[in-house]
């Protein structure tokens, strides 16, 4: 249900009228602020610090948070601290910065690596070709890398890999005809 405007005017905690809980409040100015009240546009003039959301509007204050310049209807007061919208957005205490990924694990350069590395020493080619098979399987469908790519990587891979595993079933069938032909 939503809050009557004496209540949000309280701000900080106040109680549902129709059910008692309470709830933390914070409400930017301008919502409580009827149409006729509204500040003036207050026109940052040469030289004067301007409202970093509202460039043409004159700055009052610099947020707690982050520093960025405030004009009056973005100002949020909590006690002695001003804060800009971005930050009351983004949750209480400390304003959340962005943890963007950058690196990310080329899997399709693995699973190609794998085969190929292991023809130096062949004998690990029974494993690598197994398990280059299974990372591409598993790996297909995940994001690639930040930037684009495309699968062929993955497709190399298994089609190297097949190429060992065939390798090896024509070995060891090879050698298994070998031991039962009967020499005369």
């Amino acid at each position: 249900m939503p809050l009557p405007k004496w209540e949000l005017a309280a701000g900080g905690d106040v109680h549902c009228t129709m059910c008692g809980s309470g709830n933390l409040v914070r409400v930017f100015p301008v919502v409580l602020a009827s149409p006729h009240t509204l500040p003036s546009a207050d026109a940052a003039s040469e030289g004067e610090a301007a409202c970093f959301d509202h460039p043409g509007r004159r700055a009052l204050a610099a947020c707690q948070q982050c520093g960025r310049y405030v004009c009056r209807l973005c100002s949020v007061e909590f006690g002695d601290s001003v804060w800009c919208p971005s930050c009351v957005a983004a949750g209480a205490g400390e304003a959340r910065r962005a943890h963007p990924d950058t690196f990310r694990n080329l899997f399709d350069s693995t699973a190609l690596i794998l085969p190929l590395a292991s023809l130096l020493v062949y004998p690990f080619t029974v494993i690598a070709a197994p398990a280059s098979i299974v990372l591409s399987v598993m790996k297909w469908s995940q994001p690639l890398s930040l930037v684009r790519r495309s699968r062929w990587r993955f497709v190399a891979a298994i089609l190297i890999s097949l190429g060992e595993i065939a390798g090896w079933t024509v070995l060891i069938a090879y050698l298994v005809a070998g031991r039962l032909t009967i020499p005369m």
